[in-house]
């Protein structure tokens, strides 16, 4: 079960999913399932590897698993540690990045995997870290170009290296994604909506979807489509290009979308960690046909 801190909305019980902590048994190098796994920690991020689509990561509290499409899942890092902020590279298959905490305490700063999650090692500390990026993403225009969230937005345009403070992140941050399309145009889901900014996130100076509501969730695929969950709404879907917007689904009952990404060999494919706001509780959810019908993974 998860705590919230502020149990008035339904953004606050998402965002205390995504700080919440737990503990986990001795066992947990041995396959499990995915519900028992959600019983005993909880997720920071969701990605489809790129060289193997029957691979799902998750990102942890307690390090980096596997789950197959059946619910089956299996520790692959070679530690436990808080894996926040998580995220693949868009072209190199087996290229993790991360950020959080280590199991005995402090930050890990800017950590990268070359093995598909096996190892890790410190690749920056980060702008006055050791960093704990909650919120990171790649540029899908140019994968040099990443973007975290550390006392600040933080932004770096040599894989990693070095980075540089670029200004303030949104208030009420949940969710950040960078463009598909242009290095310099980053979006935000907020408590106060979803917005752009076009310079690096210097500026927040419009919002990208008319919608003032909190929105947990904004994800961009390769090819420059921007997805979004909106409290209260449900998930939206428009191009990069003119951000036209759709209502992909409204069936989502107290559910919301934390954590989502596409397959990006079948556009149709998505998974999602969602969060129950009356139960507290999260859970792993897959769509076969662009998010329009979801059906929970590991229930029979």
């Amino acid at each position: 079960m998860f705590n919230t801190h502020r149990p008035g909305t339904l953004a606050a019980a998402a965002l205390a999913c995504l700080i919440a902590s737990s503990g986990l048994g001795a066992d947990t190098r041995e396959t499990t399932t995915i519900s028992a796994l959600a019983e005993r920690t909880h997720f920071h991020g969701i990605a489809v590897a790129r060289h193997d689509p029957s691979l799902i990561y998750l990102a942890t509290h307690h390090g980096l698993y596997g789950m197959s499409p059946d619910g089956g899942a299996w520790l692959i890092s070679d530690h436990e540690d808080d894996l926040m902020g998580f995220t693949t590279h868009p072209q190199a298959d087996k290229l993790l990045f991360a950020s959080g905490h280590p199991a005995q305490g402090g930050n890990l700063g800017f950590i990268v995997s070359d093995d598909a999650g096996r190892s890790w090692e410190k690749r920056a500390d980060g702008v006055d870290g050791p960093v704990d990026f909650h919120q990171m993403d790649v540029s899908k225009a140019d994968p040099d170009v990443i973007y975290g969230v550390y006392r600040g937005l933080q932004r770096s345009t040599d894989g990693g290296h070095s980075w540089e403070r670029v200004g303030r992140q949104p208030d009420g941050l949940i969710s950040l994604a960078a463009s598909a399309r242009d290095v310099n145009t980053v979006y935000a889901a907020t408590q106060q909506g979803l917005w752009k900014s076009t310079d690096a996130g210097r500026s927040w100076t419009s919002r990208a979807h008319p919608e003032p509501r909190p929105v947990s969730k904004v994800h961009v695929t390769d090819d420059g489509q921007i997805q979004a969950f909106i409290v209260g709404v449900g998930l939206v879907r428009a191009s990069e290009n003119d951000l036209e917007w759709e209502i992909i689904s409204r069936d989502f009952g107290p559910r919301v979308i934390l954590h989502m990404d596409v397959d990006p060999a079948d556009p149709d494919r998505m998974y999602a960690v969602m969060v129950d706001t009356q139960a507290r509780q999260q859970s792993i959810w897959r769509t076969r046909d662009g998010g329009r019908n979801w059906s929970r993974v590991g229930v029979s």
